[in-house]
């Protein structure tokens, strides 16, 4: 295809009305078709030449195909992540969940870890990666999800210490096969009204069954608070991801619940996480 840094500004300028990160999108696709890391390409991108393969990548990034479907993974917390369209992408967003729970945990580590939706098991397995002392439990209504979080925990060395279980916490008696007495719980549920109107990166490519949660959005929420009180060890804490405009009725619903509310903020400065204590 010619040198790669003239490749690599083709690239960007075609991706331009797509993403609204043509050139990172660019480079890592680039990469992925050198089968180097971005960090190689940067730093050797003079003396490399671009495969005749970077332009189909390219041209299916126009389509709107998220980049991490392209190249089978996305980074998290550091930590890289097989992502299939069987699962959704790990959001820099949701790295909030696990940043809180370190600093929740500073002066004692949690023992017992659940991840309520775990699809690749980017939660569950980045905080087992800060908590050497703990075991995690991830559950998901999918069993294709399941196998991706699978992959995910043998990859990173930390299958010795996660389970993952099929369950649709949407059946009765949901809570029985978990167990019990978690110290820390994570969620980042369906929380999308079946009235919004996604990117098309997002609606066109990644599951419906982890984005949306009836017509406000909150379908989700109402089935887990109830069930925490089955879940969580009396000390425990559960850190749920929530919409930007959703801060105050999931909080009703967790107050109704018995539950004191903190919330916080993403970088953007928008409402993300609720961190629930009994």
């Amino acid at each position: 295809m010619g040198d790669a840094a003239a490749a690599l500004r083709e690239a960007t300028q075609a991706l331009g009305e797509t993403s609204d990160s043509p050139r990172l999108d660019a480079e890592l696709l680039l990469a992925h078709a050198l089968q180097i890391e971005r960090a190689d390409l940067l730093l050797k991108l003079p003396e490399l030449t671009a495969p005749a393969a970077f332009s189909a990548l390219v041209e299916r990034r126009r389509q709107s195909e998220p980049v991490a479907h392209i190249i089978g993974k996305k980074e998290f917390w550091g930590l890289d992540f097989q992502v299939t369209p069987d699962v959704l992408i790990p959001r820099p967003d949701s790295e909030l969940l696990i940043e809180e729970a370190v600093r929740a945990f500073a002066a004692r580590q949690p023992q017992k870890i659940l991840d309520l939706g775990t699809g690749s098991g980017a939660l569950v397995l980045a905080a087992l990666s800060e908590f050497p002392g703990a075991s995690g439990v991830g559950i998901d209504a999918s069993a294709a999800a399941l196998q991706i979080a699978h992959n995910n925990a043998d990859a990173l060395g930390l299958a010795d210490r996660t389970r993952f279980l099929l369950i649709d916490w949407k059946t009765p008696d949901w809570t029985d096969s978990p167990g019990s007495g978690f110290d820390l719980i994570l969620a980042n549920p369906p929380y999308v009204s079946t009235d919004a109107i996604l990117s098309r990166d997002v609606a066109g490519f990644e599951p419906h069954q982890a984005l949306f949660a009836g017509k406000d959005g909150l379908a989700d929420y109402r089935i887990i608070m109830p069930a925490l009180a089955k879940l969580l060890s009396p000390t425990g804490l559960a850190l749920l991801e929530i919409g930007f405009d959703q801060a105050n009725p999931v909080s009703e619903i967790a107050t109704a619940n018995g539950y004191h509310v903190e919330l916080k903020q993403d970088l953007g400065g928008n409402d993300r996480l609720l961190i629930l204590r009994r």
